[in-house]
């Protein structure tokens, strides 16, 4: 059975960050932006837009799940104080509100990333096993 790794956990933090900054970003190349300014497309507009609702949907229950709200709340005071200390420093300037709101997309994204795969992270760290790699691992 694969085990999880670091190559896993960028997968779904890359694609974690490609659902938020697709949904909306500040540089205007978005769905949000597509939906707004391009007229025409509706059939396409709504299928993109139900598929994107759904895998909001998945990954903010997914995190609810693996992190619950206490997990969810820290994680966010973590990465809010890392950003903070990041712009007190003058290593990120925030006067364009753009910078800003990328910001808070990336913690955002930074939080599905963690729920989706603190499971896997947790039982690697524990060293808990599941049924499934028992089954598929036994010599019988």
């Amino acid at each position: 059975m694969h085990e999880f790794g670091l190559i896993d956990f960028l997968l779904r933090w890359l694609t974690a960050q490609a659902l938020v900054l697709g949904t909306y970003n500040p540089y205007a190349l978005s769905y949000y932006h597509w939906l707004k300014d391009y007229p025409g497309f509706v059939s396409m507009k709504m299928m993109v837009g139900i598929m994107l609702l759904i895998l909001h949907v998945v990954a903010l229950l997914s995190t609810i799940r693996s992190l619950g709200l206490i997990g969810i709340g820290l994680l966010t005071a973590t990465f809010a104080s890392a950003a903070w200390v990041l712009i007190d420093n003058q290593l990120v300037y925030v006067e364009d509100p753009r910078v800003f709101t990328l910001i808070l997309l990336v913690i955002l994204g930074n939080i599905y990333a963690a729920g989706l795969s603190w499971s896997h992270l947790r039982n690697r760290l524990s060293g808990q096993v599941d049924s499934t790699d028992v089954t598929f691992n036994s010599p019988v």
